[in-house]
């Protein structure tokens, strides 16, 4: 009797287990909702601080990676390692504007580039070949043109993470990019205007860190010219004013500062 009642539980179990699954209903993509954009907001530009070959080996076979790797040799050559559609793990702890964890809204080109030696004459940066910078501009126009990525929204490693990056460093040719129309730009008269202003009567920390923050650095609201505040100025000046990027608050940098934040959304 027990043996028979096994046989029939068996049979039982394996009758409900060739059950058909049901099918999923049709489904109609007739309508369409206008509250959406693109997952992809951003676009953070990176150097990879080793070379070429290095570059390629880390970027495909550790845990951190790019959806672009443009090289440094003749002819320039960009590798794409990670599709559009997936996120890459290049942007690490980060912050603009309020969003965070960039990596799952972003598209991130790494750039071959040994970043910086220091030697005893002080620190020294590499430069980008103009050819390497030509390949970058193209590709991020094409994909700022695809996502309708907004200018304030190109941005350097050290733009979303200023405490722990300084990537893609003071040599890295931002004006190009604002003069392809990719990235906002201090208005040079305006500059020229405001200097002398501030010149006599430099703002307090806290006008500095409101404006900063307008533009899209995450920068604490402190009052103080406390440390964080001061990488998120070396990070702007590094960008905007790399003749100088010693983290001081100078006239020059709050006249820089006033001419981006007027210009943000």
């Amino acid at each position: 009797m027990k043996r028979l009642f096994a046989v029939a539980l068996l049979a039982g179990l394996l009758s409900a287990c060739s059950t058909p699954a049901p099918l999923l209903t049709q489904i109609d993509r007739s309508v369409v909702s206008v509250s959406q954009e693109p997952r992809i907001q951003f676009l953070i530009l990176h150097y990879t601080a080793i070379n070429e070959p290095a570059s390629l080996r880390v970027l495909s076979q550790r845990d951190v990676s790019a959806h672009y790797l443009v090289g440094d040799q003749n002819p320039v050559k960009v590798w794409q390692l990670v599709d559009e559609s997936r996120m890459a793990y290049h942007a690490g702890l980060s912050e603009w504007k309020g969003y965070s964890r960039l990596n799952a809204s972003s598209v991130g080109i790494e750039i071959v580039n040994q970043g910086f030696q220091d030697t005893p004459q002080g620190r020294v940066y590499f430069p980008f070949p103009q050819a390497q910078i030509d390949q970058v501009i193209a590709l991020s126009k094409d994909i700022v043109k695809r996502y309708n990525i907004k200018p304030e929204f190109v941005l350097g490693h050290s733009d979303i993470a200023p405490s722990r990056k300084q990537d893609p460093g003071p040599l890295f040719p931002w004006k190009q990019f604002a003069d392809a129309g990719l990235i906002i730009w201090p208005n040079a008269d305006e500059v020229a205007r405001l200097t002398p202003v501030y010149t006599q009567q430099l703002p307090e920390a806290r006008w500095f860190q409101q404006k900063l923050a307008k533009i899209g650095y995450g920068v604490p609201q402190s009052g103080q010219f406390d440390d964080a505040t001061r990488n998120v100025i070396i990070a702007f000046q590094t960008k905007y004013r790399p003749a100088k990027f010693d983290g001081m608050a100078d006239a020059e940098t709050a006249a820089m500062i006033d001419s981006v934040a007027a210009q943000t959304r």
